[in-house]
């Protein structure tokens, strides 16, 4: 039977993004899957406005049930968390289920280009570091990984800086790195470290001109399912580049790119 995955990511009501993304490309790879809403949100962010309910009392009283009925999972993905409370309250449930055997997957959404996004704030960057010090794979962009670490943001990093940032990562007690959207100075790449094999690798990928919400989660869902099938991380990281890759190629032409990319349309033609 394949793994029972749990993903704690926010809900979009138009758009595939957050888990309307990861719930099509782990269905297809054949996954059991469950999900608890961070939050309700009306469309994807990039069409200016938006409406968003905060779950975080639903989230209390699912998690109460489920440890009623006696519900466990194999392997826990988090993405978009909307508070500090809500952080601490992801972390303290992740913490137990990590210490009976449960896959802690974490991509720290909180920024991008340099910066937080909007209701960030640092009390809850250090929520963040508790959730990633229990994480057996943590997955932020270069941003989130500067903010995570303390460590300056650049336009441009060695391969060497960007190993730095992996190891102060892992110093926080993360396990095996995948940072994205790394610039190093002969282009972008991802950077990161197989605790499993105790190898670090630095993957260089074209950038493709085209914006879509929701390639970092495809990117994150790829990349699970396929070390969740028994890959090694580092090749799971190529595979999910190559479908990233591929599906923003199959769809640049998109007249509504706001949406994101339409997953169920595009996902028969790529080899997960």
């Amino acid at each position: 039977m394949k793994n029972q995955v749990l993903l704690i990511n926010d809900l979009p009501g138009y758009g595939k993004v957050a888990l309307s993304a990861m719930f099509p490309v782990l269905s297809h790879m054949g996954f059991n899957l469950y999900n608890l809403p961070t939050a309700l949100v009306s469309n994807t962010l990039d069409y200016g406005k938006f409406e968003i309910l905060d779950t975080t009392e639903y989230m209390k009283n699912s998690i109460k049930v489920w440890e009623q009925l006696g519900f466990g999972f194999d392997a826990i993905s988090t993405g978009f968390i909307v508070s500090g409370e809500q952080v601490k309250l992801v972390a303290e449930y992740c913490k137990a289920q990590s210490e009976i055997g449960t896959k802690i997957f974490v991509d720290p959404i909180m920024g991008d280009d340099g910066k937080l996004y909007n209701g960030i704030t640092e009390a809850t960057v250090g929520h963040m570091r508790e959730l990633c010090s229990i994480a057996d794979y943590v997955l932020p962009n270069y941003t989130e990984a500067c903010f995570l670490t303390g460590i300056a943001s650049k336009e441009k990093v060695t391969v060497e800086e960007g190993f730095k940032i992996v190891d102060k990562l892992r110093e926080m007690g993360s396990g095996s790195v995948v940072i994205t959207s790394v610039y190093l100075e002969d282009g972008a790449a991802v950077v990161g470290y197989d605790m499993s094999l105790g190898d670090y690798f630095n993957i260089p990928f074209e950038y493709i001109p085209v914006r879509f919400p929701g390639t970092g989660d495809i990117f994150s869902a790829v990349l699970m399912g396929k070390v969740l099938s028994g890959w090694n991380l580092k090749d799971s990281v190529q595979k999910a580049m190559d479908i990233v890759s591929g599906l923003i190629r199959l769809n640049k032409d998109n007249v509504d790119k706001f949406k994101g990319i339409p997953i169920e349309a595009s996902i028969s033609s790529l080899d997960i």
